[in-house]
């Protein structure tokens, strides 16, 4: 008999130390193997063997599979597990597929990748030439590619993609949303070819998910993979490219243990492979740009666009205010619906950006000011006018529109502040003819971006709808009109990054025109169209954005200059969740830490299914101090460290 230490995938272990299990035959460390704990069949990571112990152990049921996993693999998650504390039952679950465990499984490998061996693309500009000379001539491997919308990152990604290849090493490209796959899986296809290219996303069922990932461990061929950040914990044995596309997004930030910011993560992946690792976007995070210039990292520049001759759009800004101009629609202006107007004549499409769902943000009685809360967060409901439903958009709560007032019974209820549902039905009512389609989280599956995206292309739809999904990389050659409804939702939000997030949305949709394909105008509704992140998006001047940015960070102490921690908790009294945040940051003071604690305060969810949480934001120059907080945590809390904003 045969004793092993075994890493177990299951949230119910919290402790660092593997148990210990009984096996007849030997296992290789690192294989993947199914164990029992408690009274479930759980995957399991063999970390190595021991002695046989002193007390009865249970027995490793089935070795899952013949190939061990890479040690490249499991370095990369004890550095996970360090750097964003939690345990390894959780860190496991997050990187193996559950479904490895749904039945045995043999050794078996598909036949080698059969990979295109040239490049039927246009030639490098002269700007993609000299940042490709600066890639491979640079002794660092880290690179920030601030490349503006349609200057050819792209272009870039494939040519740096051949030569990992040539040298036998694969490819890890990722995206921030998975509608944006289908895109880079049919460029990337036409230049290496099908059997080469593989996606990894939870968009798969478990079959086809497993499948994916048991290929990639058991493929002696360089693969391009390509995914959202989940698709960091492939198997794959030898990385020699990791490209993150759209590198500002907030998708990129995992919202749930572990915690890991996927730059800070994929950086070390690339190092563990010993692979170059580019953050490519036209809108660098500030306290990205900021590291990379106080680094001396190559950051590398594309102004032009990559197809000559193009044009930038045509922007044009209209003041919601000026009622003159909202004749036909009180949400739509003219200018907007004569440029829809002239894109139906021309055969072109549209795109109507507008970064809330539903039909309506807020529902009220016009007599008694009654308005629909959620009961269980006390947040206003979205009416969805095409369910006629309201609904919580934090807990999914659901319920009949009000037809009638429930506190005075008046009948005169309002719905106001618009959503992407209210658009896509004006649309229709103005121009019937046309073919208006709405993109956002309330999609079906067969609605979906990524299951839609080649009709899109080919110009079915007339008229795009929908929230940021549509801002982010997508390549429409008949697009040639973007409309956004109203500019100013991200500045209104209580956080430090509202300026950054408004920056970084209108840049990205303005970008989706005036990429070569034809002549791009963009007309832009806002309440405030002379914010100076507004006029920053309007002219491209990431420059004087920055450095605007970097001012009012350092004044009020927040990243780059200061890392962050947000601690919540949650209770089921609200002077019980404010007792509890008081108490900690009482415990914490009391630890002379070095640190600034704001709070306690309630978080900006206050209430969700029917818990009261309330917060503490820890502040530190050292980010080892913010993990030293971490290990004196009481139960009862979680923790984010290095969150993207502090909602």
């Amino acid at each position: 008999m045969y004793y092993y230490l075994v890493r177990v995938a299951s949230s119910s272990y919290k402790r660092d130390e593997p148990l210990t299990y009984a096996y007849d035959q030997r296992v290789k460390p690192n294989s993947l193997v199914a164990v029992p704990i408690q009274k479930k069949s759980v995957i399991g990571v063999v970390a190595g063997v021991t002695g046989k112990p002193r007390f009865n152990t249970r027995r490793i049921m089935s070795v899952l599979d013949k190939t061990p996993l890479p040690v490249v693999f499991t370095g990369f998650l004890d550095w996970l597990k360090t750097y964003y504390p939690a345990s390894m039952g959780d860190i496991l679950l997050t990187s193996l597929p559950s479904s490895l465990i749904a039945k045995p499984r043999t050794n078996t490998e598909r036949p080698g990748a059969i990979r295109k061996t040239s490049m039927n693309l246009p030639p490098l500009t002269d700007e993609q030439s000299q940042a490709m000379k600066i890639i491979q001539a640079s002794s660092d491997k880290n690179f920030l590619l601030h490349g503006e919308t349609g200057s050819g990152k792209t272009r870039l990604y494939l040519e740096c993609a051949q030569k990992s290849l040539d040298n036998g090493k694969s490819v890890l490209i990722m995206t921030p949303e998975i509608g944006l796959t289908p895109q880079l899986i049919r460029t990337f296809e036409e230049v290496f070819g099908k059997s080469c290219v593989v996606t990894l996303h939870s968009m798969l069922t478990s079959s086809e998910r497993r499948n994916v990932w048991l290929r990639i461990l058991h493929s002696h061929d360089p693969l391009v993979i390509i995914g959202p950040r989940s698709a960091m914990f492939t198997p794959v044995k030898t990385l020699g490219l990791v490209v993150m596309d759209e590198a500002h997004d907030n998708a990129y930030k995992q919202e749930q243990t572990p915690y890991y910011q996927t730059s800070r993560a994929a950086a070390k992946l690339a190092n563990l492979h010993g692979a170059q690792f580019i953050m490519g976007t036209a809108t660098p995070l500030i306290a990205d740009y900021y590291t990379y210039k106080q680094k001396s990292l190559p950051i590398i520049r594309l102004s032009s666009l990559a197809i000559k001759d193009a044009d930038l759009p045509e922007v044009q800004t209209v003041r919601l205010n000026d009622r003159n101009k909202f004749r036909r629609s009180a949400y739509i202006s003219e200018p907007m619906l004569r440029s829809v107007e002239k894109a139906l004549a021309d055969q072109e499409q549209s795109l109507i950006f507008l970064n809330r769902r539903g039909s309506a943000r807020v529902i009220l009685c016009q007599k008694c000011s009654w308005q629909a809360t959620c009961p269980n967060c006390d947040l206003p409901l979205v009416y969805h006018g095409d369910e006629h439903a309201m609904r919580c958009h934090v807990c999914g709560y659901t319920k009949p529109a009000a037809n009638n007032c429930p506190e005075c019974g008046h009948f005169d209820i309002t719905f106001r502040s618009i959503g992407t549902k209210m658009v896509t039905d004006e649309l229709k009512r103005i121009f019937p003819e046309a073919k208006v389609q709405r993109f956002d989280k309330d999609n079906n599956k067969n609605e979906r971006l990524e299951n839609t995206y080649e009709s899109i292309r080919l110009g079915t739809i007339d008229i795009l709808v929908g929230t940021q999904v549509l801002g982010k990389g997508l390549d429409l050659p008949k697009l040639s009109v973007v409309g956004v409804v109203q500019a100013d939702t991200s500045l209104l939000i209580p956080d430090y990054t509202a300026d950054e997030a408004t920056y970084q949305q209108l840049v990205q949709i303005i970008g989706r025109v005036g990429r070569g394909h034809r002549k791009g105008t963009v007309i832009i509704q806002s309440h405030e169209p002379e914010s100076p992140a507004i006029q920053a998006a309007i002219g491209r001047n990431y420059e004087v954005f920055y450095q605007n940015q970097l001012k009012q960070r350092q004044l009020f102490g927040f990243p780059p200059f200061y890392y962050l921690l947000k601690l919540t908790c949650h209770r089921a009294g609200q002077k019980s969740a404010e007792n509890s945040a008081q108490k900690l940051k009482d415990q914490l003071v009391a630890l002379n830490l070095r640190i600034e604690i704001a709070g306690p305060s309630p978080a900006f969810h206050a209430k969700k299914d029917n818990q009261y949480y309330w917060q503490l934001v820890i502040k530190s120059k050292q980010r080892n101090r913010l993990l030293e907080v971490i290990s004196h945590l009481p139960s009862g809390w979680s923790y984010n460290i290095d969150p993207s904003n502090l909602l």
